[in-house]
């Protein structure tokens, strides 16, 4: 176990923030709500109090550890303020680092797994490659990959992540469901329907795949600490920010615990660990992309007809982006295709098509994000060709709104 400050929440909006201004200086945290403040294991070393505590009770706590409050209209502290109370006050040496983070992840996995089997799912994105790399560190052949084609991902993913996979000598089992999903899906349009849906049939086909796998008693996911705190009811709160498939307990019927690797990773941690464990950097710099996939930028029932049209949209996009040196540039960008239809005109022809709406954000952990100001010529650039080569769309916008009070993802 690491050095650890607890981050109390009392409601505060900054209790994130705090945490990722000690985890920038190697110090580990955790965000806990008021509600359920855990053990002090003995190397529980400080606690930041963030939001009001003052009508609670907290003396015993604070004769334990050091206590540091942070009251709601103080905000943040600055970087050397939390830098003094964990280092100084608290003795904290600041081993959170990338390789401390492997070598005592890896010998945990070996710990927990023992010499069962794990089933994962992998999609060439940063979070499932780095989870499947660390669990092949520790685990080796126990580790059998399903690469799930689920008719809602990139332009050409399929294929090139298989071989990709293969190449980095990972175990991987290609399986083509789109037809699955896109049945799953038929007359849904509320977006958490959708994510469930996209999430049920998601286990379905894993916990299908597990039974050919001898002794597969786990399924690893790429889950990190982001959709882990976006799927819990804050304290003061009725609903969660989003449900996400791969936080949670499987159904009764799933014959398989779950082990998560990065659950408790930023999206920039995960990133570090993936480029300390030597992964390719074109595969850790790769876009987030969402687990249930285009299916969450089709607004409305989503259909085969409406993820090829998209596919080839978003495919153009991100190509351009690459083409201009914009890519690296945006934290993660993407179309999303609106269920809504306008008159246009191509070669003197009236037409009546989508419109195709472009998401360009930056960020550092996605917990927040600001809109990217891209080129007029850029975007000019863009919306001419998808409109001449996606005959379906004849309107190209561009969103301009943050996160909060946006969400990153439409859906």
């Amino acid at each position: 176990m690491h050095e650890t400050i607890l981050i109390i929440d009392f409601g505060s909006p900054y209790s994130q923030l705090i945490g990722r201004r000690l985890r920038e200086i190697n110090v580990y945290c955790e965000v806990h709500p008021y509600t359920h403040i855990p053990t002090l294991h003995d190397r529980v070393k400080g606690m930041v109090l963030s939001g009001d505590s003052k009508p609670f009770n907290l003396k015993e706590l604070e004769q334990r550890v050091p206590v540091f409050h942070v009251a709601p209209e103080e905000g943040t502290p600055d970087a050397s303020q939390l830098a003094h109370f964990a280092k100084e006050v608290c003795g904290c040496s600041g081993d959170w680092t990338p390789g401390n983070y492997i070598a005592s992840t890896v010998s945990q996995l070996r710990g927990q797994i023992g010499e069962e089997h794990v089933i994962m799912a992998i999609s060439g994105g940063v979070d499932s490659t780095v989870a499947a790399v660390l669990l092949h560190k520790a685990i080796g052949k126990q580790l059998h990959c399903i690469f799930v084609d689920n008719g809602l991902l990139r332009e050409e993913e399929f294929a090139s992540v298989l071989e990709k996979y293969r190449d980095m000598g990972l175990e991987v089992e290609g399986i083509d469901a789109s037809a699955r999903f896109f049945k799953a899906l038929q007359g849904i349009t509320d977006p958490e329907a959708k994510r469930k849906a996209i999430g049920g049939t998601f286990i379905d086909v894993f916990a299908e795949g597990a039974k050919s796998i001898q002794n597969a008693t786990w399924l690893a996911q790429g889950t990190i600490y982001p959709d882990v705190i976006e799927s819990v009811v804050v304290p003061g709160g009725k609903t969660a920010v989003k449900s996400h498939h791969n936080v949670g307990g499987l159904p009764d019927y799933v014959p398989l615990k779950i082990v998560e690797p990065l659950r408790m990773l930023f999206k920039d941690e995960v990133r570090r660990i993936g480029l300390a464990l030597g992964i390719e950097e074109s595969m850790i710099s790769r876009h987030p992309f969402p687990g249930p996939g285009l299916g969450i930028r089709i607004l409305g029932e989503v259909t085969p007809e409406k993820a090829a049209i998209l596919r080839q949209a978003d495919g153009l996009f991100i190509r351009l982006l690459r083409q201009h040196g914009l890519y690296h540039k945006v934290w993660q960008a993407g179309a999303v295709l609106l269920p809504v239809k306008s008159v246009g005109v191509t070669d003197n022809k009236r037409t009546y098509a989508y419109t195709l709406a472009l998401r360009a954000v930056t960020s550092v952990d996605g917990m927040t994000a600001d809109w990217v100001h891209l080129p007029y010529d850029f975007l000019m650039d863009v919306s001419h060709q998808i409109m001449e080569h996606v005959p379906a769309i004849n309107r190209v916008v561009y969103d301009i709104s943050s996160k909060p009070p946006a969400t990153i993802e439409w859906e």
